[in-house]
């Protein structure tokens, strides 16, 4: 079992930049791939970035590839996800996911557990 809880959401300017940290429960989180999700508001829920889970394998969204980074510190139990250049499209409520898998990708069903979520919103 495995609990998550994101942190870091708020309100950002357009170009702007945040990161999103995700503690996870436990002492297993480095057997866990690791991945980021994100609901629009009024949209369904999409893929953004996906991390193995030694860190050495990542993965992106095309609309976010250049802009966000996905990262992991095992030591700690948390994933991150670095955005830059924050543009009005990437708000949205975000997730995290773990899956008990070496990567997941971006499968959403390979991943069994997930977070509450955090809201970001970007003004224009």
């Amino acid at each position: 079992q495995v609990q998550l809880v994101e942190s870091g959401g708020g309100l950002v300017q357009a170009g702007g930049s945040l990161r999103l940290s995700c503690a996870a429960s436990g002492r297993t989180f480095s057997t866990y791939a690791m991945g980021w999700f994100r609901q629009p508001p009024g949209k369904e829920r999409e893929f953004v970035a996906a991390i193995s889970r030694s860190g050495g394998r990542t993965y992106y969204a095309d609309s976010v590839k250049g802009r966000f980074t996905i990262s992991r510190d095992n030591a700690k139990n948390t994933v991150y996800l670095q955005m830059s250049s924050l543009k009005p499209e990437d708000a949205a409520v975000y997730y995290c996911a773990a899956a008990p898998a070496y990567y997941a990708g971006s499968y959403s069903d390979a991943y069994d557990y997930w977070g509450q979520g955090t809201q970001v919103t970007v003004s224009s």
